[in-house]
């Protein structure tokens, strides 16, 4: 099916462009189809942009193949099968290698994660399903200092909106990002793009 919102017939607002050619350099020349959409909202491809990039782009205490695989578990437990293949894909691109990418669908049983990366895993799993509690913000901050804390907090709550930008609108997945789901087999561990599929043929 389509994208339940399309987006406009041009997306170059004022204020867009630098944004279009940041992001173009992580997907396959263009931006994703996520923020594409954005831009029927004056101001909001900028206003993500500078969040995305202090979120997740930017150098920080927690790594970035760290950050990637935090994004996924929370939109896996949000729901969101576009950013579910979409944080993965972008893991792969990040330092995180193929046996990670395979463990993480059941990372508590896995030797491959740490107890402090397993820790800030289920915090996200928690805010990501909306039922986070002392106790898993106890348990990180075994492991992280505020700083860190607020760093992978920030990763979550980044893809807080993304999972609800995306699964309102049905956004596409992109060629690549398909390819990908179909190579890594993500099917096997439940997953369906379902209306993220695009249009059929």
């Amino acid at each position: 099916m389509p994208q339940r919102i399309a987006p406009p017939n041009t997306t170059n607002q004022p204020g867009n462009s630098d944004v279009w050619e940041i992001f173009s350099q992580f997907y396959d020349g263009r931006p994703p189809n996520s923020m594409l959409t954005m831009a029927h909202v004056p101001g909001l491809v900028k206003a993500f942009g500078d969040l995305a990039q202090a979120c997740i782009r930017k150098p920080g205490n927690i790594p970035a193949d760290h950050k990637w695989l935090i994004a996924n578990i929370a939109s896996r437990a949000a729901g969101c099968r576009y950013c579910t293949a979409h944080t993965l894909h972008n893991g792969s691109k990040n330092g995180v290698d193929s046996a990670r990418l395979e463990a993480i669908w059941n990372f508590e049983e896995s030797p491959l994660f740490t107890e402090a990366q397993k820790a800030s895993f289920r915090l996200a799993l928690a805010v990501g399903s909306n039922s986070v509690t002392d106790e898993e913000v106890k348990a990180a901050r075994q492991y992280y200092s505020d700083q860190e804390l607020a760093e992978i907090v920030a990763v979550i709550a980044l893809f807080g909106f993304l999972n609800r930008w995306n699964d309102a609108v049905g956004t596409t997945l992109e060629p690549s990002a398909l390819s990908f789901a179909a190579k890594q087999n993500l099917e096997a561990h439940g997953w369906q793009a379902g209306p993220h599929a695009g249009p059929m043929e």
